[in-house]
């Protein structure tokens, strides 16, 4: 539905997961039934679940954490583990920068080199774990580094940027051809962010196993102060499993995953954003909020150490509880921010589904009502 900007403007309305609510059904059932299980290619998981590639939320023992618990933990291979050998020190200086200091000095640290060695040394720390082995690269540096990684060895493999093109077009430098790499790197390679039907369909026809779906929504990124360009989650979610849904006719049965990433900050948002069609969420402020995260209470992307267009900020998400509280419970308040996965699993029961793909079928509603002070999303907790 379109809507009057001014005479020489229109507009599609747009809504973002606080704006919808699912409805329930006739039939409820024993939580204990139901499963929130996932699979992608041949890696099954007991949660819904990947772990933001961020700093402030991943270390290579956080993604080891989250394995363990039944998701997926992606570790930033452009990050600061992969730029210094032990960076506990820099972590515990971000925590406490001067706000007006901060973003100057994260461009400083994030200035030095990504040492090749240390992507396979955190890779084989995974390894050896037991879990499954994930890892992610900006578009901007995939074409550089892939080979480091492939030799290395990845289960998955994530290109996570604000927005990415499978149409990029650059007079400067050849651009990544999507379509050949994935090919040629022979692991499920999940990518994004993208935040329309039409660009998420062009990157399934690339053989990506997973779209990232999203723009500039997460608690640390201020795209839409800095650019004006912003895609509120639900209409993207739901676009983009449109996208899906014809893909699958297209491709004679080809199934593309469909990851919600931004704007995931408390339970009920995860909930919302599989009711519009996500097989999985990706979290990050959720988890940087954890006691292990290494972000120690703050939080920050990439976008916040960007050294020409600063697009995110370091910001303070606080600390709720354990990793296994925040995904699994037990809940110690009663604002969303634990026991995620345990409220997922409670909204399908209440509204009679046994799994994640069927509960994309539940029906939802516009909801006729403006956030309270309680649910406001930074109303507690800061942005999300």
């Amino acid at each position: 539905m379109e809507v009057e900007i001014g005479r020489g403007k229109r507009g599609r309305r747009a809504y973002s997961l606080d704006d919808v609510a699912v409805v329930p059904s006739r039939r409820t059932r024993d939580p204990e039934v139901v499963s929130t299980a996932w699979q992608i290619d041949a890696y099954r998981f007991d949660l819904p679940l990947l772990a933001a590639p961020m700093d402030s939320v991943m270390s290579p023992a956080t993604a080891i954490a989250v394995g363990k618990l039944g998701g997926l933990g992606v570790i930033d291979l452009e990050g600061l583990w992969t730029r210094y050998e032990d960076p506990e020190a820099l972590l515990a200086e971000i925590a406490t920068l001067d706000p007006a200091l901060a973003t100057p000095r994260l461009q400083q640290i994030y200035a030095s080199p990504i040492v090749p060695e240390l992507i396979t040394a955190r890779l084989d720390e995974m390894r050896a774990a037991g879990v499954t082995v994930a890892g992610s690269l900006s578009p901007q540096r995939t074409a550089d580094l892939w080979a480091t990684v492939a030799k290395a060895g990845v289960d998955l493999f994530v290109i996570r940027g604000t927005t990415v093109s499978a149409e990029h077009v650059s007079a400067a430098a050849e651009p990544l051809n999507l379509k050949q790499f994935i090919y040629e790197l022979d692991v499920p390679v999940i990518v994004g962010g993208a935040a329309t039907y039409t660009a998420a369909l062009h990157l399934m026809r690339t053989g990506a196993a997973g779209v990232l779906v999203g723009f500039g929504g997460g608690a640390a990124h201020t795209t839409r102060l800095s650019l004006g360009i912003h895609a509120p989650m639900a209409t993207a979610i739901a676009d983009v499993a449109a996208a899906r849904r014809d893909y699958l006719d297209e491709s004679g049965g080809r199934y593309v995953h469909v990851i919600a990433d931004g704007g995931l900050g408390r339970s009920g948002a995860v909930v919302a954003a599989v009711a519009c069609g996500a097989d999985a969420v990706m979290l990050g402020a959720a988890l940087a909020r954890a006691v292990e995260a290494p972000g120690r209470g703050w939080h920050w992307g990439r976008e916040a150490y960007h050294p020409e267009l600063p697009r995110g900020e370091r910001v303070h998400v606080g600390t709720v509880g354990s990793l296994t509280e925040i995904l699994l419970g037990p809940g110690r308040a009663a604002d969303g921010t634990t026991n995620l996965f345990g409220a997922l699993r409670r909204a399908m029961a209440t509204t009679g589904y046994v799994d994640v793909k069927e509960f994309q079928r539940v029906e939802v509603v516009v909801a006729p009502y403006a956030p309270t002070a309680q649910a406001a999303p930074d109303a507690v907790l800061g942005p999300q």
